[in-house]
């Protein structure tokens, strides 16, 4: 997590200036998308990959678990929504504010590693369909996201109880994930966050769609459309990484570099502070990027899974023939008590 600790205290200057502008509003509104959509797109695509989940299927059980971090996450984001229009004024609490980005961070975390998962899962099936099919049980796939799950958030927990709940919230400014400058610490935590949850899964994903597209482009045996869903499975997973998960971790790499080559961190009109400065609205920018991915996960999956397609669209079936069975007993209702009238 982006926690750091405000030495600057106890002077009158602050090194990063936060005030009001349109920038909250901005990401006020991208945060209010992000709910909005993604609790609808989880919501819909959440009983038919249950339906795959209950058919033993290691694709459903993985996307059920990105699912609910998706969901959890977007439990805490009208808490965000708030803080945007407060103008980074959080004003709940220091517990609330570290419980609120716990649950981001995790997500965030969460949801890489369970992608990076679906891309290896996907990688033994294209290459090893064989070999791969004795291993691929609905056993080995609740073990890795149960694994993936626990690292995440006991790594976070120690995170908060290390800090004591206190290094997240500024209470100067009652500001919640933004205080400055940063702490060695905290530099080191964010480089450590950036080589091993993002530039590894990152390398992970690339391999893995490489020996895909590679192997799924020497095969005669599948079909034109078949293929087209591979490429658009690969080319979509890279795009959220490139898209969601790369701009802010590229920043945050950024930051911490800079932090350890400034020799004036302390002081708030020195060239670290004026760095910041510049990069915080960017850098909030990213943040609400990041947010978007679980708007993404259950449409991308939707789109390139045949099992969790062939559900919706069934469930789809369903509702519209309920409505029209309804439409149609109304009608002969009306019909019947207009017979009786006359």
């Amino acid at each position: 997590m982006n926690i750091t600790i405000s030495s600057q205290a106890t002077n009158s200057t602050v090194c990063v200036e936060i005030g009001k502008s349109a920038i909250s509003d901005f990401l006020m509104s991208v945060y209010i998308l992000a709910f909005i959509f993604g609790l609808i797109f989880n919501v819909l695509t959440l009983g038919p990959i249950w339906q795959q989940v209950q058919r033993q299927n290691v694709l459903g059980i993985f996307l059920l678990n990105l699912s609910i971090s998706d969901m959890l996450f977007l439990f805490t984001m009208p808490l965000w929504i708030n803080y945007y229009r407060q103008d980074h004024h959080w004003q709940l609490g220091v517990v609330s504010c570290s419980i609120a980005g716990f649950f981001y961070y995790s997500n965030m975390y969460i949801s890489i590693y369970l992608l990076c998962c679906i891309s290896v899962d996907r990688c033994l099936v294209v290459t090893y369909p064989l070999r791969s099919k004795t291993h691929r049980t609905s056993r080995y796939a609740w073990a890795q996201c149960a694994t993936v799950l626990v690292v995440v958030v006991v790594l976070h927990i120690m995170v908060l109880v290390n800090d004591n709940l206190k290094d997240a919230h500024d209470d100067n400014n009652d500001r919640c994930y933004e205080t400055y400058p940063m702490q060695p610490p905290v530099a080191l935590f964010n480089l450590l966050r950036v080589g091993i949850g993002f530039l590894l899964p990152l390398l992970v994903l690339a391999v893995s769609y490489w020996r895909v597209l590679a192997t799924v482009g020497q095969s005669p045996g599948l079909s034109a459309q078949a293929k087209r869903k591979v490429r658009l499975l690969s080319f979509g997973v890279i795009g959220i990484f490139s898209i969601c998960f790369a701009p802010y971790h590229i920043l945050l790499l950024t930051r911490s570099l800079v932090f350890y080559n400034s020799k004036d961190t302390s002081d708030s009109q020195g060239s670290y502070c004026q760095f910041e400065q510049k990069m915080h609205f960017f850098f909030s920018c990213t943040l609400a990027l990041s947010s978007l991915n679980c708007v993404v996960d259950p449409v991308l999956y939707v789109l390139v899974s045949n099992g969790v397609q062939e559900e919706v669209k069934l469930c789809w079936r369903r509702h519209r023939k309920i409505q029209t069975d309804d439409c149609a007993l109304t009608a002969y209702n009306k019909g019947k008590s207009n017979t009786n009238l006359i």
